[in-house]
C-alpha cells in the first residue's frame, strides 16, 4: 500500500485534538475511501487504535459529528478510527436503488457475485487494509485490537470481525447490532445479493452462527440494546445471539437499555461505557 496516498481532506478542533478525515485509494475497494481519525495524544506519543464500523446509509460523518466518540477517546488516549461503510462512486448498476443494499450498505463482506466483488470488500478493507496504514501515524497496534460497532450493520461487521479472526480483537462492543443476518430481511437481501444463493456461503458472516464454532482467545462483548428499537423483533435479534454465546460459552453482557431507540441518541448516551470498556485492554 502506497501510504503516501493518503490525504487530509478535514480538519476540527475538539477535546484538546484534531478531529480528522482523510481520504485514500483503496486497493480493496478500488475507489476512493474516507476514514476519520481522533484523538489528541496521537499528535504526542504512539496510542491504541480502536476501529467504529458505522451503520446501513452512515458515512465515516455520523458518529463523527453525533456519536460523541471525541471526550472518551481523549480522556483514555485511544484513536478512534472510523470508516466508511461502504464503496462509493463504482459506477455499478443498482449501487443506489435502495438505502439497505450498494452505496451506504457494505454490510462489512466480501463479495463473491460478480457485480460486486471488485469493490464491495469491506471485510478485507477493515481487518487487513485500514491497519496497514498505521505506519504514516503516531499509533501503535498492540497485541490485540479494539472494536467499537455502531447500531445494526455496524453492528454485525464488528461481531463478525472478532469471530472470524480469532486473536486479532480482544474486546467487542456493540449497539443494536445485527447479530443474526440469516434470519433477518435486511441481512438476507444483503448476504444473497453479495454473495449468491448458498446459505453456508452466508453462515460465514452470521454472528450466531460464526460464536458456534469459535475457538480462539476469550473475548469480553458488551451489547447495548433499547427495548424501543423499532427494528428490535423483525431485524437484531440480540435473545439469539445471547443463546448462541451461551451455548459456546462465549462471555456476553447484553444490556436491554429501557426506552432508548435505534438512535443516535441512544448510542451517544452510553459511547463513554463502550470507550471505557475497550480501555481495559487496549491500555493493560
Amino acid at each position: 500500500i502506497c501510504n503516501m496516498s493518503i490525504k487530509e481532506v478535514a480538519s476540527n478542533r475538539s477535546f484538546g485534538g484534531w478531529q480528522k478525515v482523510y481520504q485514500h485509494e483503496s486497493e480493496e475497494c478500488k475507489c476512493t475511501m474516507r476514514f476519520g481519525f481522533f484523538p489528541p495524544q496521537a499528535e504526542i506519543k504512539k496510542c491504541p487504535a480502536l476501529y467504529y464500523l458505522s451503520g446501513l446509509t452512515c458515512t465515516e460523518q455520523n458518529v463523527v459529528t453525533k456519536g460523541g466518540t471525541q471526550g472518551p477517546a481523549a480522556k483514555n488516549g485511544i484513536v478512534v478510527i472510523t470508516p466508511d461503510t461502504s464503496p462509493r462512486g463504482c459506477n455499478i448498476e443498482g449501487e443506489n436503488d435502495s438505502y439497505d443494499f450498494g452505496s451506504g450498505a457494505g454490510f462489512y463482506v466480501n463479495a463473491t457475485e460478480d457485480k460486486w466483488k471488485t469493490n464491495y470488500r469491506m471485510f478485507a478493507y477493515v481487518t487487513k487494509e485500514l491497519p496497514e496504514h498505521q505506519a504514516v501515524f503516531m499509533f501503535d497496534l498492540r497485541q490485540y485490537n479494539s472494536l467499537i460497532f455502531f447500531h445494526s450493520m455496524g453492528g454485525h461487521g464488528a461481531l463478525v470481525c472478532a469471530l472470524k479472526e480469532p486473536g486479532k480483537y480482544k474486546s467487542v462492543s456493540a449497539f443494536a447490532p445485527i447479530t443474526n443476518p440469516i434470519q433477518c430481511p435486511w441481512g438476507q437481501k444483503a448476504l444473497k445479493g453479495y454473495l449468491g444463493d448458498n446459505i453456508e456461503d452466508h453462515k460465514e458472516y452470521d454472528s450466531c452462527e460464526l460464536v458456534k464454532k469459535y475457538k480462539g482467545p476469550v473475548l469480553d462483548i458488551l451489547i447495548d440494546q433499547g427495548t424501543n428499537d423499532e427494528f428490535l423483533k423483525r431485524e437484531l435479534f440480540p435473545d439469539h445471539f445471547q443463546t448462541a454465546c451461551a451455548d459456546a460459552g462465549v462471555k456476553l453482557n447484553l444490556r436491554l437499555q429501557e426506552g432508548y431507540d435505534h438512535s443516535y441518541y441512544f448510542m451517544s448516551s452510553f459511547m463513554e461505557d463502550h470507550i471505557n470498556h475497550h480501555a481495559k485492554y487496549l491500555n493493560a
